[in-house]
C-alpha cells in the first residue's frame, strides 16, 4: 500500500493532521531562519568602546559608533535608543521606559510563534487519537450489524483506519515537538543575552551621565575601562 493509499485509509481526520503537518513545516523554516540567520551579536569590545564615548559625554560619537558597528543588532538598537535619549536630555524614567520598550520589541521578534510548534504537535497527536477512536467505533459498529462473511473485512478496514490515523498523527507531531524544544532553547539564549547586555548599557548610561560635574574626562575614562573589564571578566 502506497503512502497516499495509507493517507486515504486513515479517514476524515487525516486532512486535519495534514494541515497541521504543513503548518509545522512552515513554522520550522520561518523560525529557523529568524533564530539562526537574523540574530547578530555585537562586536567583542562593543561595550568598552561605547563606554569611552559615553564617559566623555560624546553622545554623537557614541551614536555614530553604534551605527557603524552594531546598527543591525538587537543590542545595538537598544543602545542607540538610550544614546539618543541622553542626547536629547531625557530623564532617567524616560530612559528606562524607552529602552525597555525597544528591548521588548527585540525579544518579541525572536520569541513570537515558537510556542505554536508545541501546540501543533499536541493537536496533531490529538487528531491522530481522535481518528483512532472513530475508526475503532465504526469498525465495531459495522461488525455488530454485518453478516459473518463481511465481519472480517469490516474489522480490518476499521483497524486500518485507526492505526493509519495514529501513525500520521505521530509523524506530524514528533518534528513539531522536537523543533519546539530546539528553538525554545535557542530563543532563551538570545533573550538572556539581549536582556543582560541591555541592562548593562542602561546602567552605564545612568551612571556615567550622572557623575558629578567636577569629575574630569581624565578621571572618568579610566573608571569606564575598569568597570568594563570587570564585567567582561565576570562573563
Amino acid at each position: 500500500m502506497s503512502l497516499i493509499d495509507q493517507f486515504h485509509a486513515g479517514g476524515f481526520f487525516m486532512y486535519f493532521i495534514l494541515l497541521f503537518g504543513l503548518l509545522t513545516i512552515g513554522f520550522i523554516v520561518e523560525r529557523g531562519i529568524v533564530l539562526y540567520t537574523k540574530y547578530k551579536d555585537v562586536p567583542k569590545n562593543f561595550r568598552r568602546n561605547l563606554l569611552a564615548f559615553i564617559a566623555a559625554g560624546d553622545f554623537k560619537g557614541a551614536k555614530e559608533y553604534i551605527n557603524a558597528s552594531a546598527a543591525d543588532t538587537s543590542i545595538g538598537k537598544v543602545a542607540l535608543t538610550g544614546v539618543k535619549l541622553r542626547m536629547s536630555g531625557s530623564g532617567d524614567e524616560a530612559l528606562q521606559a524607552r529602552m525597555d520598550e525597544q528591548l521588548s520589541r527585540e525579544i518579541t521578534f525572536f520569541d513570537k510563534r515558537t510556542g505554536f510548534l508545541a501546540m501543533f504537535g499536541n493537536v496533531a497527536t490529538l487528531f491522530g487519537l481522535l481518528g483512532t477512536v472513530t475508526g475503532l467505533i465504526s469498525s465495531f459498529a459495522g461488525v455488530a450489524a454485518a453478516s459473518p462473511v463481511e465481519r472480517a473485512n469490516l474489522l480490518s478496514l476499521g483497524i486500518s483506519e485507526a492505526l493509519n490515523s495514529t501513525a500520521f498523527g505521530l509523524i506530524a507531531a514528533i518534528p513539531a515537538l522536537v523543533a519546539y524544544a530546539v528553538f525554545q532553547n535557542k530563543t532563551d539564549q538570545i533573550v538572556t543575552r539581549i536582556t543582560e547586555a541591555s541592562s548593562e548599557l542602561y546602567h552605564d548610561l545612568l551612571f556615567y551621565t550622572e557623575m558629578n560635574e567636577e569629575d574630569t574626562v581624565g578621571d572618568i575614562l579610566p573608571k569606564a575601562t575598569q568597570v568594563s573589564q570587570v564585567s567582561e571578566n565576570r562573563n
